[in-house]
């Protein structure tokens, strides 16, 4: 099948199985599924198949398949990397009607969510049982649990709860060839064989569709107390980081801005930070340039109980690094101080088009990286502007590259900002996934071996290569 053509009578068996509302074929109705979250990544598909349960996926996949039909997953589409649209004319089998979730299991502390539930609605549904999902981040609203485990999506708890595999203790996913695999009895102990649900997190659609999951939960932890600190240096931002996770148990979420990236966010916010960095007190605006070296670090503390006692000790044994604070209790207060982190996504996409570089680095060299990664994208482009954000708690920095006026940067920035990870001994990918946009690196951390296991596994699940064909594998 190629971009613009649609065999009638595929078109017809699969209006049997979902009904005509749910397959669309006029260009019109399929265009917002083309189209990624970054306006980077954008293709074309003939086809956009909606079914509304895993019996109707299952039949949809079979009737792909026979008609050798390849197919992109999608759940909420906010994938940053190319891996959720069909940029080679591909099918869109898009997952958003399977929206269901069962009651919650009290007594386990688990729960079975239809793979379309986005993160907001399992959060509001599990919450009257006083428990949590594990797994936080921004896209809340829209990012749905099927794309969050096929991404292993992390987010800002990783450090106290792990990425999304961690939260998975059973799974329920289509094949290739219309095959259902189904193991939800969310056993904490289950030695039966291969762990399906940690080979499918993480695969970004390519090895399986997800319908169903079943996720751990944890107990909410109602008391928070948020501090915004600002240091001079990342190096001090590092080791502080470091402090705090040794000495507040408490600690559910430990995120970085650095200079430029936060004098973005102020400007499109409309205010400064309430603390400075660079010797300046609060008041004083953020710099543009990220190489001058200011850092910001939101630190927050959950607890059954009030954790304001632990967490402004522990601000208060980082005297000789910090050179501003500002702790928050009350809702309102936090919110304040989250949005400088919360909001940076939104100010870099309303600046221009960039490109998303999701790395992490040991802790040893997180410093190094962060303050020498502006003169390898300079190197790269000398146009070219980085903003640096991310999960210092777990050594996860976001490097986004803007070009002049908004525009695109060179591709060369992605290659050396990449080859620098590498060789400081991170990874290339930390949350985001390989999608489309890192194909070309992923033998940066993969060695050949890897790489032939990972193809003789999608051999085995896959054997016509018709998931996801262009991502993740090289």
């Amino acid at each position: 099948m190629s971009t613009g053509v649609v065999d009638a009578e595929l078109i017809g068996e699969l209006t049997g199985i979902v009904g005509a509302a749910h397959v669309l074929h006029d260009p019109e109705m399929t265009a917002g599924y083309s189209i990624d979250w970054t306006r980077r990544f954008a293709g074309a598909t003939p086809l956009v198949i909606r079914p509304g349960d895993t019996a109707e996926t299952a039949a949809v996949m079979s009737s792909l398949a026979a008609a050798r039909v390849p197919v992109v997953p999608q759940g909420g589409n906010t994938g940053l990397v190319g891996g959720s649209v069909p940029l080679a004319g591909e099918a869109v089998l898009s997952m958003r009607r399977l929206d269901g979730c069962e009651p919650v299991d009290e007594l386990a502390s688990q729960v079975t969510l239809g793979a379309g539930v986005t993160l907001a609605d399992a959060q509001a549904h599990v919450a009257a049982s006083g428990l949590s999902v594990g797994v936080d981040l921004a896209a809340r609203d829209s990012a749905t649990m099927g794309g969050m485990v096929a991404t292993n999506a992390g987010g800002i708890n990783v450090l106290r709860y792990g990425a999304m595999r961690a939260q998975v203790v059973g799974i329920e996913a289509v094949l290739a060839d219309g095959t259902v695999v189904s193991h939800l009895a969310g056993l904490e102990k289950d030695n039966t064989g291969y762990d399906l649900g940690g080979l499918l997190a993480g695969s970004e659609g390519t090895l399986g569709i997800i319908t169903r999951v079943r996720l751990r939960l944890h107990p909410t932890q109602p008391e928070r107390a948020t501090a915004l600190l600002a240091f001079e240096t990342a190096a001090d931002a590092v080791s502080a980081a470091a402090a705090l996770r040794r000495s507040v148990a408490a600690l559910h979420a430990l995120e970085a801005v650095f200079e430029g990236a936060m004098a973005l966010v102020s400007r499109h916010l409309g205010v400064t930070p309430p603390v400075g960095s660079l010797g300046k007190k609060s008041g004083a605006a953020p710099s543009d340039d990220a190489a001058t070296g200011g850092a910001w670090l939101i630190a927050e503390a959950a607890a059954r109980t009030d954790p304001s006692d632990e967490l402004g000790a522990a601000v208060e044994e980082l005297a000789d690094l910090v050179v501003d604070a500002a702790v928050a209790l009350d809702p309102a207060a936090r919110q304040r101080l989250w949005a400088f982190r919360e909001n940076v996504t939104e100010a870099i996409s309303a600046a221009g088009i960039p490109h998303k570089l999701d790395v992490t680095l040991p802790a040893a060299r997180l410093a190094e990286f962060v303050d020498g990664v502006p003169d390898v994208v300079r190197a790269a482009d000398p146009d070219a502007q980085p903003l640096l954000f991310g999960h210092l708690g777990d050594g996860n920095v976001h490097v986004n590259v803007l070009g002049p006026d908004g525009a695109e940067p060179s591709d060369a920035v992605d290659s050396a900002v990449l080859r620098y990870v590498a060789e400081l001994g991170g990874s290339i990918s930390a949350e985001h996934g390989i999608g489309t946009a890192k194909l070309s690196q992923l033998h940066l951390n993969r060695t050949e071996a890897e790489l032939a296991a990972f193809g003789a596994i999608k051999r085995a699940l896959d054997p016509a290569g018709l998931l996801n064909p262009n991502v993740l594998l090289p």
